[in-house]
């Protein structure tokens, strides 16, 4: 017995665990500047409009370290620098807090899958995977790992798998939040082009991925029905027929659909239509920050007035969204820094330089695919989207302006990267509490959406290539 605790204990201290992200974060400021002590300092030569020529690049001759004293001296330049973008982040993220505290849009799942309970399971599927893509792709936040434990109801009610539970859940929710709008603001004001430009074929990309997703999942369905030996959990012992003394504790209760939560969320999903109108039909460029911070507030009012919540519920509501923004607001502001000591130690151009050399020999579409595959491989190691984006973007912009990629391209190809591999990640919160909540192992659930992941992945770099060669601007300026 003292053997195998022994043995229990080493197991235990070998296994490996992800560092927080601010200690990455902190990590990578400093061996950023310690590179500028080491790597050769350069700098790409400019036209008489700023712009950089990718084919001249020289050797300062001379090192121009920033030592980590100067390091963190330059934290508040970072935080300052970012602060537009750190306090829409902010607000929006209250927005999304407020909607979710409302109970709207558990409201409108629960009524769905009550009303839509005996009209088989192809149309629940399908009008509940719907949804929640557009719920993703408009508010997607690991928040909506709630939604899982309906995802279990529901696959007891229809005699499916637990898988079923996640596929119909976090799987639509990650597709929406891999290719909708609301992913996209960040990156797209870190690479200074209009926040939302693109939003039309973006949002036609969200609804391809959503079809080729529903065909997925519904595959498996049929495939479980037909025989429950098909189903990946079959060897954990899950059977069809012992649902039915399972559904006994777990009825689909009845529901109405309230009018306010209707009204709410399509007040949420309104906002977005009212910023892109505004920037794209004449409103002041230079105030369109200002606005997308007010049509968010107001937003939130709307939202909270509108479902009737108490102005102490609505209050707390806002500040608990806000909070939960803060951090990676923070390190939104670090990656600022990032750019800056990479900047004043003249190693980014040197950075870029030797990254796209090898790209300037291949095809221009290639090159975008290059990054995407680039972002895919590295989104296990920071799975949030937001941080994920503060810490690329500074090196994935000079990069599309040496190799002359359109922005917007090269925000699409950070998207679909960062986007997909999310359904695969093991240190994602999301999908592994989602695993937990539905009674899945994550190996499980990576051998049955792996598929899908390397299918959507396929997909997403013929669209890039695609993109690329047409030289798709999207509206970006």
């Amino acid at each position: 017995m003292v053997k195998k605790e022994n043995l229990d204990k080493k197991i235990k201290k070998k296994k490996f665990k992800m560092p927080h992200l601010l200690w990455i974060m902190l990590g990578l400021l400093l061996l950023a500047s310690l590179a500028t002590y080491i790597v050769p300092a350069g700098n790409f030569a400019v036209d008489e409009n700023g712009q950089v020529l990718g084919d001249q690049f020289e050797y300062i001759g001379h090192q121009t370290p920033v030592n980590p004293w100067q390091m963190l001296m330059l934290f508040l330049d970072g935080l300052n620098q970012s602060g537009t973008i750190i306090f829409l982040v902010l607000v929006a993220g209250a927005t999304i807090g407020v909607l979710l505290a409302s109970g709207s849009i558990d409201n409108i799942l629960n009524w769905a899958i009550y009303k839509l309970k005996d009209k088989g399971s192809g149309i629940l599927v399908s009008a509940m995977f719907i949804l929640i893509v557009y719920i993703g792709g408009f508010a997607g936040s690991d928040a909506l790992i709630a939604l899982v434990p309906i995802g279990v109801v529901f696959a007891k009610k229809m005699k499916l798998d637990p898988l079923v539970a996640i596929g119909i859940t976090t799987f639509p929710a990650l597709i929406g939040f891999g290719t909708g709008p609301q992913s996209m603001l960040v990156p797209q004001m870190m690479i200074d082009i209009r926040p939302y430009s693109g939003f039309g074929l973006r949002f036609l990309f969200m609804n391809i991925f959503m079809i080729i997703g529903l065909f997925y999942l519904m595959r498996y369905i049929k495939k479980i029905q037909k025989d429950d030996k098909n189903s990946l959990m079959y060897s954990e012992g899950w059977r069809a027929q012992k649902v039915n003394g399972a559904i006994e504790n777990d009825v689909i209760q009845e529901e109405k659909l309230k009018p306010a939560s209707v009204f709410a969320l399509a007040a949420f999903i309104v906002q977005y239509l009212v910023i892109i109108s505004y920037s794209t039909f004449g409103g002041d460029p230079d105030q369109l920050y200002n606005f997308m911070i007010v049509v968010n507030i107001l937003t939130v009012l709307v939202i909270g007035l509108s479902t009737r919540m108490s102005l102490d519920n609505l209050g707390d509501s806002f500040a608990k969204g806000l909070a939960s923004m803060a951090f990676i607001s923070f390190i939104i502001g670090l990656a600022r820094v990032m750019s800056l000591i990479l900047t004043e130690g003249n190693i980014l151009d040197t950075v870029v330089f030797t990254l796209t050399k090898p790209l300037m020999e291949i095809n221009q579409s290639f090159s975008t695919i290059g990054i995407s595959m680039i972002v895919a491989l590295l989104n296990p190691l920071v799975p949030s989207a937001t941080s994920k984006a503060a810490i690329l973007i500074p090196i994935i912009q000079p990069i599309a302006e040496t190799l002359n990629l359109p922005k917007q391209v090269a925000i699409q190809a950070f998207q679909f990267g960062d986007g997909f591999t999310n359904l695969v990640s093991p240190v994602l919160g999301w999908t592994i509490g989602s695993c937990v909540a539905a009674g899945v192992s994550f190996v499980k659930w990576v051998r049955w959406v792996l598929p899908a992941v390397i299918l959507f992945l396929i997909l997403s770099f013929v669209i890039l290539y695609i993109l690329t060669s047409v030289g798709w601007t999207g509206g970006a300026v």
